[in-house]
């Protein structure tokens, strides 16, 4: 019996769930990446490093090719890229909605409707 596709989508995003394999998948949308030449942007130690570029391997996202003694890192697809831009997109209209009701809030006059009950009875 096959698992509910809204099931494995959300075992896809729980792989994308960690700031290190995002990193990864960045640094991986530019161009390949050798282990050696992850280790100072991804800022882990490298054990931590190979158990989520595994994690990524695992889960089809990254593909691997030796050369003499170092390991190439690449996407296996252009669309994880895709998916990175869309949600850098999504992050930036959300934020940029939190901005405007700060300034909101920073320009409200207190006492008003806009402060809330606490405000206007003085409480708070």
């Amino acid at each position: 019996m096959s698992r509910p596709l809204y099931q494995l989508k959300a075992e896809f995003f729980k792989t994308l769930g960690h700031p290190a394999r995002i990193r990864v998948l960045e640094l991986l949308s530019q161009r390949e990446h050798a282990v050696a030449e992850m280790l100072p942007e991804v800022d882990i130690e490298a054990a931590n490093l190979s158990q989520q570029l595994a994690v990524l391997r695992r889960a089809g996202l990254v593909t691997t090719r030796k050369e003499g003694s170092n390991v190439f890192y690449s996407l296996t697809s252009p669309q994880v890229a895709e998916l990175l831009t869309v949600a850098r997109s999504i992050l930036t209209g959300v934020l940029s909605g939190q901005v405007e009701l700060l300034a909101d809030l920073r320009t409200a006059v207190p006492g008003t409707a806009a402060d809330g009950p606490e405000s206007a009875t003085g409480g708070s």
